[in-house]
This record gives structure tokens, C-alpha cells and sequence, in this order.
């Protein structure tokens, strides 16, 4: 016996999946603007002279990188509350992906530092900028121009992992689409109708990055 798409059930709830969608949206927005900020300042670590710097920079991204996401979320969420920090499930989730996201957009980061030339730096010493100054006011700007690229394809992934929120029962997109499921039974249809909406998402998130990206660049 065939089986027949019917995707009323699907519809009926879809604005259900779009709370969803949106909320997953607003995690990877936060956690990536946290995350930006923690990956920047451990880039700054990773290049830097100073071993004080460097080691435990270099510690926090290799055992963020090699663990499972997912290992994560649940340590954070049910670990955690044992040792007396105890975290709603958003909040958890947050801190997670910030956390993550700083790993990774640090490697990231670094890559762009190193990319530019260290004459910017002795330029700006010598007309009296302090270190700070430099690295607020031409390396920061220059690397992110450089690393827009690079920066739109880890943008996109660190939103797809917001799927992982479902583990813990935060009503993303996925727990909504898994939660429908369950409901009507329709598999197939549910589970359509999701990829595309997270398809449709990331090729919104690239359209919007390679906008950025032909804003900001450098004339030829």
C-alpha cells in the first residue's frame, strides 16, 4: 500500500514550526555575537608573545574543538546543576554555543590576524597610536574584512547546531518539527516541510553574508 503526502497536519501547526525557526534564529544571533566576542579576544591570545597568553588560549580552543556539541549541551544542563549552577534550558544552551562558537570563530580570527602585514602595526607605533589603538582601529576592521569568507560558512553551521537544543528540550525548530511528528503521525511531511525551512535559512544567512561582504570590500 503507497503512501500518500498529506501535509495538512503540517500546516495547521506551521506557525508553530516558525516560533521555532525564530528562536532558533535568536539563539544562533546571541550565542555567535557572544561567541565573536570571546573569539576575538582568544585570537588575540593566540598571537600573541606571551606565553601567559597563549597557553591557556590554545587549551580552551583544542577541548571545546574535540568535544561533541552535544556532549556539551548535556554536561551544562544536567552536570552542572550538581555542583550548585544551575541554568534554565535557554540559558544553558546559550552559554554553550557561545562558548563553542568562540573556539571556533577564534581559529577563525587568528587566521585573519596573521594575515596581516606587520608593517600596519609599525605604522601605527610610529605615528603614536598606542596598542590598543592598533588593534581596535586597523588590525580588528582589516580582519574582518579578510575572514567575511570563511566567517559565513562557520555563521551558517553554528545556526544548523541550534538543532541540538531539542536534546534539552528547547522549543527550536527541530523540537517543534519532532514534537508535530509525534502528533500526526506524518513523518515525511513534517520532516519536508523543516529542511526546507533551515535550507531556506542558510541561504538567507549566505545571501546576507555575501551582501556584507561586497560592502565592505576594499576597492580594487
Amino acid at each position: 500500500m503507497g503512501y500518500t503526502l498529506n501535509f495538512a497536519a503540517v500546516w495547521r501547526n506551521f506557525d508553530f514550526l516558525l516560533s521555532g525557526l525564530a528562536l532558533s534564529l535568536g539563539l544562533a544571533v546571541i550565542s555567535i555575537l557572544i561567541g565573536a566576542a570571546i573569539g576575538l579576544v582568544v585570537a588575540f591570545a593566540l598571537t600573541s608573545k606571551s606565553r601567559f597568553a597563549v597557553v591557556p588560549a590554545r587549551i580552551y580552543v583544542t577541548v571545546i574543538r574535540n568535544l561533541p556539541i552535544l556532549v556539551l549541551v548535556l554536561f551544562v544542563f544536567f552536570a552542572l546543576p550538581q555542583m550548585g549552577l544551575r541554568l534554565d534550558k535557554i540559558k544553558s544552551f546559550v552559554l554553550v554555543l557561545s562558548l563553542y562558537s568562540g573556539a571556533y570563530l577564534a581559529e577563525v580570527f587568528r587566521a585573519g590576524l596573521l594575515s596581516i602585514p606587520r608593517g600596519l602595526t609599525e605604522a601605527g607605533l610610529a605615528i603614536g597610536l598606542t596598542g590598543m589603538q592598533i588593534r581596535s582601529s586597523i588590525i580588528a576592521p582589516l580582519m574582518l574584512r579578510n575572514v567575511l569568507p570563511s566567517l559565513s560558512s562557520t555563521i551558517i553551521s553554528l545556526f544548523k547546531d541550534t538543532s541540538l537544543a531539542a536534546a534539552i528540550a528547547v522549543p527550536e525548530l527541530t523540537f517543534a518539527a519532532r514534537k508535530i511528528n509525534v502528533e500526526s503521525f506524518r513523518v515525511i511531511e513534517t520532516w519536508m516541510v523543516t529542511s526546507a525551512l533551515y535550507v531556506a535559512t542558510c541561504f538567507l544567512i549566505a545571501a546576507v553574508m555575501r551582501f556584507v561582504e561586497r560592502r565592505l570590500a576594499l576597492p580594487r
